[in-house]
């Protein structure tokens, strides 16, 4: 991981300790598990949730004599990442072997990229906030490099009192390593980092960001210093699987170095895990440094080499990604910034909304997916993939309200019929008599009767014409809100004599 300082010390990320500030320094390194259908050096299928050992090649067992052979799709998949990462693409890379043993490696070695990886320095914006102001700060931060290398198998250790099993379905699944620079000064900005990668890598359909079920997870290098100062000690939390559990590890290891530090001690470069019940970090070895793994060049694989005209065919067909859906939101639609990042943070919203708004206003369909779909469904524990209100009959209610068919709160009522029974808006309104009173004559009436009862109420809106609001709401009401409100507001007003 690079070394070099990117940014000046921030005073409101500095944290307090004893002997004054310090500065927390951060760099991820994230497993993204590649979408495929088979691994990356063998046919064998990367199905989640397969029977223990279902999922496995003579290849993934390192059956004597079984050879690599490189999943082409995966290379595919690694281009397309890095081009979402705004990255340099290395024409040619190199397969290492890194040497080490674990029970759930049949190999003794991981394959890996070491000095030449498949995709060189790239970035990505995130975004931190809102501040008391309410002001959200654009930090890029910078991507060291991107390589392919191969998963281990998992050591099972809850199956038998005395006895640990293994289980190789993930041995041999491609990975994405993304190594960022350690450009990150807050637990915060971490986690907006995770999540934007994910989010990135969902668009381009390159890793599907399940982190429950260990698609992606991130080791999370961190060190403290003065502001300012020399870099300190970095210890690496591994295999973090949680957004929540990066930000709660870092915090925990900060201040466990700082305490460290401000009583005379010194840090030791170690790997470390996160106990989330605890809510701390504990040791579990001494940090390797490369030359432990004894890194050369794979025998069994020849350097990977494609040309420009491969990586520029890829390129073609890469999706609108968030930052550029967000501004053509923004300039096209006339949303906010805030509402069109909303929107962008899940491609399947993005997808949702845009079916929702073609031909309709897009800031009313903003309002709606945003404050009423998304706010019900997050009350729900619902994601969007799970919503009973599709698209078609979303826009089929904002289309309503446009055509003067339904006022707003009979939206709001058929809205949650649609949500509980489905069906279709228009015939929902036409069947239960839900279709708002624009008879001037009716509404007249309920105005009429409304400032009769009320004629110290009348004598208060003459000398204070926005409490014409309060007889607004009360004719809205007496009509079972299905009076159309410009009306009512134009009618009391006029009987009123107020402007």
């Amino acid at each position: 991981m690079s070394i070099i300082d990117t940014r000046t010390p921030d005073a409101k990320r500095l944290i307090p300790g004893a002997t004054g500030d310090w500065e927390v320094i951060i760099g991820l390194e994230v497993h993204a598990q590649v979408l495929s259908n088979s691994k990356l050096f063998s046919g064998a299928s990367t199905a989640f949730g397969a029977a223990p050992n279902a999922n496995v090649s003579l290849v993934d067992a390192a059956m004597p004599g079984m050879l690599p052979v490189i999943n082409e799709e995966c290379v595919k998949q690694a281009i397309r990442s890095g081009l979402g990462l705004k990255a340099q693409i290395n024409l040619k890379s190199v397969f290492d072997r890194k040497n080490y043993f674990y029970p759930d490696l049949p190999q003794g070695y991981q394959i890996s990229q070491y000095k030449q990886p498949i995709v060189g320095e790239g970035k990505i914006m995130i975004s931190v906030g809102p501040d008391r102001e309410g002001k959200f700060e654009d930090i890029e931060v910078g991507i060291e490099r991107l390589h392919l290398e191969q998963d281990a198998g998992k050591s099972m250790h809850d199956q038998h009192p005395t006895m640990s099993y293994v289980d190789l379905n993930r041995s041999g699944v491609a990975l994405m390593e993304i190594v960022s620079k350690p450009d990150m000064r807050s637990a915060d900005e971490a986690k907006a980092y995770v999540t934007k990668l994910r989010t990135i890598l969902r668009y381009l359909g390159t890793c599907d960001g399940n982190m429950d079920e260990g698609s992606l997870r991130a080791d999370v290098n961190v060190s403290v210093r003065k502001p300012g100062g020399e870099f300190g000690t970095r210890c690496e939390i591994k295999n973090v699987n949680s957004i929540r559990f990066i930000g709660q590890a870092i915090d925990s290891e900060a201040r466990r170095q700082i305490a460290i530090l401000e009583d005379g001690g010194s840090i030791d470069q170690e790997t470390r895990l996160f106990d989330p019940g605890k809510g701390e970090t504990r040791s579990m070895r001494s940090k390797e440094e490369a030359h432990d793994y004894r890194y050369f060049p794979d025998p069994d694989l020849l350097p990977l080499e494609f040309d420009q005209a491969y990586v520029d065919a890829l390129a073609v067909d890469l999706p609108e990604l968030p930052d550029a859906k967000r501004d053509r939101l923004v300039s096209k639609l006339g949303l906010s910034v805030y509402d069109a990042s909303i929107l962008v943070s899940e491609k399947a919203i993005a997808d949702y909304f845009e079916q929702v708004a073609e031909g309709r206003d897009g800031k009313t369909a903003a309002n709606w997916v945003i404050n009423d779909l998304l706010g019900l469904l997050n009350k729900n524990g619902k994601g969007i993939e799970e919503t009973p209100v599709s698209p078609a009959q979303l826009g089929g209610i904002i289309d309503l309200i446009k055509e003067g068919t339904i006022s707003g709160k009979i939206a709001k009522d058929l809205f949650e019929i649609v949500w509980n029974e489905g069906g279709d808006p228009k015939q929902i309104v036409e069947a239960r008599g839900m279709k708002q009173v624009t008879d001037t004559g009716a509404i007249e009436k309920a105005v009429d009767e409304i400032i009769a009862a009320n004629p110290d109420k009348v004598e208060q809106a003459k000398a204070k014409p926005t409490l014409a609001g309060w007889f607004v709401g009360q004719v809205m009401k007496a009509t079972g809100g299905k009076a159309n409100p410009q009306a009512v507001n134009d009618l009391v007003k006029a009987k009123l004599g107020i402007e």
